[in-house]
């Protein structure tokens, strides 16, 4: 069995990701690189799949218009969307890639992909935030 683990980790410190918390067990890491937009973004390996997650904003109570334009803003980014936590009103950034042919391009864009949703959209994401 392939160690994809080591492998994304590879990726991360390559890319200079820095890498705030990492658990083998688990095969997880938490990046933080503020002066692109990230913050907590979770990275976990889930054999086939790498799943990258960034919490956004929390969706008050009765602000149906919020999805309306989350959907609207997915159509505007290159990789990975704009989707609800399944247990709470937590909009989260999700990206997927296959881990069989992982390279370091593909995390790379993802990563950029984010980066540029959070400069690209930050003004009307802190507006839907306080509504």
């Amino acid at each position: 069995m392939a160690n994809y683990f080591e492998k994304v980790k590879n990726y991360l410190i390559e890319l200079d990701l820095p890498i705030s918390f990492e658990d083998a067990q688990d095969e997880v890491f938490i990046i933080n690189k503020e002066d692109a937009g990230i913050t907590d973004l979770v990275i976990g390996v889930a054999e086939p799949i790498l799943i990258m997650e960034q919490s956004i904003f929390e969706i008050p109570e009765g602000k149906n218009d919020v999805y309306k334009r989350l959907l609207q803003l997915n159509g505007q980014v290159v990789h990975g969307a704009f989707v609800l936590d399944e247990e709470s009103n937590r909009v989260v950034f999700r990206d997927t890639l296959q881990l069989e042919n992982l390279d370091l391009n593909e995390i790379e864009a993802s990563i950029n992909s984010i980066s540029l949703m959070m400069a690209e959209f930050s003004d009307e994401i802190i507006n839907l935030s306080k509504n």
